[in-house]
């Protein structure tokens, strides 16, 4: 299979689901990618706190939103 095809089945698939289910994947993509960025922040500060990667993560969002 093509990336072309992959994307087009992948869309098809999306498009089959109820806005529910679209609305789990974007939320599970975007602890997934919060998780992702966590591991980053503790690579980058390693004697960080819980809390204190939690706040470096918000602050992250927020530069991202421009919130």
């Amino acid at each position: 299979m093509s990336p072309e095809q992959a994307v087009r089945l992948q869309v098809l698939r999306y498009q089959q689901m109820t806005g529910e289910q679209r609305l789990g994947v974007a939320l599970r993509l975007h602890e997934l990618a919060c998780s992702l960025a966590r591991e980053g922040i503790r690579h980058q500060h390693p004697t960080a706190s819980a809390d204190e990667v939690e706040d470096l993560l918000h602050r992250r969002l927020r530069m991202v939103t421009g919130a």
